[in-house]
């Protein structure tokens, strides 16, 4: 017998994708390779990236403005995850959460040197895991384009992501700031 039979609680499973398909938020079914569901998956993916700078980050303030993104992301993904259309109530990426990010990224640079190169991705370790989740950013962007080409999508999710990476981008050289690392100047 299962310890979740056990507890009296369902499983965590239901067998429903076990042919690749999954539901979006309402009943509709798609392929999970759907580009609806690559979007929401990446804007995931970069979620749970987040948790892992955040595990890392010895800067509380680091720490506590990556919590706030993600609570942005849950609303994020749940807005790419639900047609535009229809009866869902879900919390949609509005342009006050984009001003928001524009907002702690215009603190980050008057604290930040004027960058006048490329600079290679690294320095600490919390300043590289930033830039690893810049580019899952980035690429939660091109998702967002991609399922845009096909359905409907808040199109407050572009720029609000678009922000999002160079939040991510400015957070990793005040990381690197704060621990006293060097920025890399690419040289061509």
């Amino acid at each position: 017998m299962s310890i979740i039979r056990c507890l009296g609680r369902r499983t965590l499973y239901t067998r429903r994708g076990d042919k690749g398909e999954t539901s979006l938020y309402g009943s509709k079914r798609v392929q999970k390779d759907d580009p609806r569901v690559e979007a929401y998956g990446t804007i995931d993916e970069l979620n749970s990236l987040l948790g892992v700078v955040i595990a890392g980050a010895k800067d509380k303030a680091t720490a506590s403005s990556l919590r706030e993104v993600q609570r942005l992301l849950f609303i994020a993904g749940g807005d790419a995850a639900t047609e535009m259309s229809g009866s869902h109530h879900v919390p949609r990426i509005e342009p006050s959460h984009t001003r928001r990010i524009e907002k702690m990224t215009d603190e980050l640079l008057a604290e930040l040197p004027t960058l006048s190169n490329f600079i290679l991705p690294g320095g600490s370790q919390t300043a590289a895991v930033l830039q690893l989740a810049r580019s899952v950013c980035r690429r939660a962007e091109r998702r967002i384009v991609t399922a845009s080409k096909f359905q409907e999508m808040n199109p407050e999710l572009l720029p609000f992501f678009n922000r999002l990476s160079s939040y991510l981008f400015n957070l990793s050289r005040w990381s690197n700031k704060l621990a006293k690392k060097r920025e890399e100047i690419w040289k061509g």
